[in-house]
């Protein structure tokens, strides 16, 4: 699993797909979320803007899972 550290409270779920480099434009992020290969904290999430804090977890289909971590 892969963290991914970020410096604010929380980041929106699209922003965190580019961040972990599993999409580059927040198109493709939709598209990914629509066709179900996105699950959150072990729950299939379609929404781009759902909040994601520290100790989430995310599996991208293809992509890997990843963790939210709080950056210093």
């Amino acid at each position: 699993m892969k963290r991914i550290s970020i410096q604010t409270e929380y980041i929106k779920l699209d922003q965190f797909l580019k961040l972990a480099d599993c999409v580059s434009t927040g198109g493709m992020a939709k598209a990914l979320l629509q066709e179900g290969q996105v699950r959150v904290n072990g729950e299939t999430e379609e929404r781009r803007g759902r909040k994601l804090y520290p100790g989430d977890t995310v599996e991208v289909e293809d992509n890997g899972s990843f963790e939210v971590t709080a950056g210093a």
